[in-house]
């Protein structure tokens, strides 16, 4: 059974590790329910257990002719049902809209890549990584482009209100400046309550409608997002 030296132990665990929280620094960025540390953590966890699949029975004697026998995938493999519960997670719904799918997806997508990493399969990793980057940012931005084409006008909104304020005074304010609400979310924290609205703008600018939220007296922050 093949043994690896420390060095290459650590190559394959902090490379895991490295490729997990590039992306993790990118849901970070976009304040996503799994962030910097998840993304890490779930890398560096499929990688070690696949390095202890596949290399942690060394002081162990398998052969056909005693019937013991082992499987260095057994381990590995299941890592791909497991990290669907942590997706599930960061799969929030609220009312009709569901948040969190592209974040889960980026979880899988980093199980596999530490899975990789820790079967030394490098190549496969790195080229998985930058693939995944820019799915996640130049190409979610292109995406964004070519649907305001399609369905020109159409913006998700965030502002913040103070804590245990209605939303109704956002709805209000909005279409009387022409935003269509198309939907909305609700998220409570301690100190403030975070509305989250797709809208379809009618003639009307972003800033000249963020200039109308921010004079109600209730309104901590707006921010859009797409």
């Amino acid at each position: 059974m093949p043994e690896l030296h420390f060095a290459e132990v650590l190559l394959r665990v902090v490379l895991a590790g490295v490729l997990g929280g590039a992306i993790g620094v990118e849901r970070e960025i976009r304040e996503r329910e799994a962030g910097l540390r998840t993304h890490l953590l779930v890398a560096v966890g499929a990688a070690l257990f696949t390095l202890v699949s596949a290399y942690g029975w060394h002081d162990f004697h398998f052969s056909n002719q005693s019937g013991v026998t082992y499987d260095p995938t057994r381990i590995a493999a299941q890592i791909v049902t497991g990290i669907g519960f942590l997706g599930a997670g960061a799969i929030i719904r609220q009312g009709l809209s569901v948040r969190g799918l592209t974040t889960a997806a980026s979880l899988w997508v980093v199980a596999a890549i530490g899975i990789a990493a820790g079967a030394g399969y490098y190549t496969g990793a790195v080229i998985t990584t930058v693939v995944v980057l820019v799915s996640l940012w130049p190409l979610r931005i292109l995406a964004y482009r070519l649907i305001e084409r399609i369905r020109p006008g159409e913006r998700r909104l965030e502002v913040d209100l103070r804590a245990n304020e209605s939303p109704s005074i956002l709805l209000h304010a909005l279409e009387s400046h022409g935003g269509a609400v198309r939907a909305f979310e609700v998220e409570d924290s301690q100190d403030r309550r975070r509305v989250v609205l797709d809208l379809r703008l009618e003639g009307y600018q972003p800033h000249s409608v963020t200039a109308a939220l921010m004079r109600l007296e209730p309104v901590l922050g707006v921010r859009w997002t797409d």
